[in-house]
């Protein structure tokens, strides 16, 4: 089985966030249950500078008016195709803001050209890779299955996965003629949406099969609150719909072999945290004292539920807890934690940005991690926890509420509990989960068997491979 996977970031060569971990850990997990995955990847800077024995295939002459340059390459066993086509990819800033924080004027441009040669591929580019299946990514991909659609590679299967609605990809009726679709592509049953061009409802029209990150999140967005407008079209597709919960990288999370944080641990050897909960107090200068270590590793944004955090530090630091802030986002929320963290200077330490080798050693040292997320599609953090004996306390929503299991009296007496779940998400409910969490830590004993659950759990992406592969195999069968 050959697929052609479709994204706009890739770790360990460009990461904003999950997506990027995701598109990088399925494929390798693919592999083992033998299928082959060729992964399509815009030719940022940050992505050309890492490839391993990068080869030219061939020059793609007219890309939306454009010349390109299709590269094969690979880089830590991923086997890539790489678009080169520095007019639209090679930027100073990041794969969707320039350097000042703003999304680049012509992204509808650099993401409807990346669908554009993943649907060229499809349909025959390269004369000794056919794709079985293409599956693609997010509003950046989207247009994918719409230009498969309308194509020549109209017959060939198609997955597109949801790892967050709120991003959509919408523009204006005045790109319409410049992404090179035929007239009646601007439809209701297409990518026409109130009027304008959506990109990733287009591709929830044209999909084959669907997927969200977990199966919570695939329930919930076919209701108005977390549907964000598109709740009727997920509606009118829901037959082919799936939810599939996100693994991780355990290779690269795994704290018996972590060469980021201060020292090796397994769940028979929890003492190793130590060394890791001192290197954390001396990154953010926290008191040495036995209280929790609370930490976030998130952005800073509503959807993460971080404007709460400011109504819960009181009761954190006056139970006689610390927290350790990892993140940037909100720049009213970096402003009043970056406040709370200078009136309670040993209690409160924050690093505005974001760092791969410090979120390691945040999940090695600190006791519990705070995910007070309003909506969640899956969440890679309280996978990272988990793996590391860190107790997530979590918003139940989406994967967070299908990934945790709640340390309510019937799990601690089955003994399966594995951290802290809250609702309703507001400063109240995070107040009452934080106040439980520390009754948990009191009872060491309880604590360190929440922990040793907890690492446990198969946050592996073995299963979530299966569940793919055998969603390829039934499309493609159906359309052999």
């Amino acid at each position: 089985m050959n697929i052609l996977s479709v994204t706009s970031e890739i770790y360990p060569l460009v990461k904003t966030g999950g997506l990027a971990d995701v598109a990088g850990a399925l494929p390798l997990a693919l592999k083992s249950l033998g299928i082959r995955t060729r992964t399509l990847v815009p030719g940022y800077p940050a992505v050309l500078q890492k490839l391993e024995n990068p080869s030219e295939r061939l020059v793609i002459p007219d890309v939306l008016g454009l010349e390109a340059r299709l590269i094969e390459a690979s880089c830590e066993g991923l086997d890539l195709l790489v678009l080169h086509c520095p007019a639209l990819y090679d930027r100073v800033g990041g794969p969707y803001l320039d350097a000042t924080g703003h999304d680049y004027g012509d992204n509808w441009k650099r993401f409807a050209a990346l669908s554009w040669v993943g649907a060229e591929i499809a349909g025959g580019l390269l004369d000794d890779f056919t794709p079985d299946l293409v599956h693609a990514h997010d509003w950046q991909a989207a247009l994918t299955p719409v230009y498969m659609r309308y194509g020549r590679a109209h017959a060939v299967p198609s997955v597109l996965t949801i790892h967050n609605i709120a991003f959509q990809g919408q523009f204006g009726f005045n790109i319409f003629a410049d992404l090179r679709l035929p007239p009646h592509a601007f439809a209701m049953d297409g990518i026409e949406y109130y009027g304008d061009i959506g990109y990733l409802k287009g591709g929830l029209q044209s999909a084959t099969a669907i997927t969200t990150v977990s199966p919570s999140y695939a329930g919930e967005i076919l209701q108005p609150s977390f549907g964000m407008g598109l709740e009727g079209v997920i509606a009118a597709r829901e037959a082919v719909l799936h939810g599939i919960v996100n693994g991780i990288d355990v290779d690269t999370w795994n704290p018996a072999t972590d060469t980021s944080i201060a020292g090796p641990y397994s769940a028979a050897t929890l003492k190793g945290r130590a060394a890791n909960r001192e290197a954390l107090c001396a990154h953010f200068n926290l008191d040495r004292d036995d209280g929790p270590i609370f930490s976030i590793v998130s952005r800073l944004t509503w959807q993460k539920g971080m404007d709460l955090v400011p109504d819960v530090i009181g009761d954190i630091v006056s139970h006689g807890g610390k927290l350790a802030i990892l993140g940037s986002g909100d720049s009213a929320l970096e402003g009043a934690l970056l406040s709370a963290a200078a009136q309670n200077r040993g209690r409160i330490g924050i690093t505005i940005g974001y760092n791969e080798q410090l979120s390691h050693l945040m999940q090695a040292g600190s006791d519990a991690i705070l995910v007070p997320s309003r909506f969640e599609p899956c969440g890679l953090t309280q996978l990272y926890a988990l793996r590391y004996g860190c107790v997530p306390v979590v918003a139940r929503t989406g994967g967070l509420a299908d990934t945790v299991i709640d340390a309510n009296h019937a799990a601690l007496q089955a003994k399966c509990a594995t951290g802290v779940q809250f609702s309703p998400v507001n400063a109240d409910g995070f107040r009452q989960a934080i106040h439980r969490t520390f009754r948990l830590y009191a009872d060491r004993k309880l604590w360190t068997q929440i922990q040793k659950q907890g690492m446990k759990a198969d946050v592996s992406w073995m299963r979530s491979a299966g569940r793919y592969a055998e969603l390829y195999s039934s499309l493609i069968s159906r359309t052999a």
